[in-house]
């Protein structure tokens, strides 16, 4: 845990603009994914996050709870859980998918991304797709997992 504790005190040094040793809670979401923690926009609501900046600030040792709450939270998915979800539209069985169906996975299901956010994470992550329009699930899940 010292070393989560010293992961968790660099980033919320990084958010302590003003050197007080307080954050705005309106970051607490983005202040997780520093923490290299991925929580859903659900779960960082459940923190009451404030609508706009400067309404509520909060304290390291606040932060430390909702910090351990994301760690344990189990509802994040694994690379074999994408995987699993992926081979779903692989209709010839050979590792392939269609870009279009991945796609759109991205931009409708579970938290949808925006389509800027979508045609970002295709550009740096999706292979190359075939005269098919088929791509290589496989690689855009471990380059999407850290596994590549």
């Amino acid at each position: 845990m010292a070393k989560d504790q010293e992961k968790v005190k660099f980033a919320f040094d990084i958010y302590d603009f003003d050197g007080h040793g307080e954050v705005d809670m309106f970051y607490i979401g983005d202040l997780l994914r520093a923490c290299d923690l991925n929580p859903s926009e659900k779960l960082v609501a459940t923190f009451g996050p404030p609508d706009r900046k400067g309404q509520k600030m909060m304290k390291v040792a606040d932060f430390l709870p909702m910090y351990a709450a994301v760690k344990k939270d189990k509802n994040k998915g694994s690379y074999e859980d994408f995987v699993e979800v992926l081979k779903l539209y692989d209709k010839q069985e050979d590792g392939t998918m269609m870009l279009a169906e991945l796609e759109y996975i991205l931009s409708s299901l579970g938290e949808p991304m925006e389509k800027a956010q979508v045609q970002t994470a295709l550009s740096d992550l999706a292979p190359e797709e075939d005269e098919d329009g088929l791509i290589p699930y496989d690689s855009f899940l471990k380059k999407l997992c850290g596994k590549a």
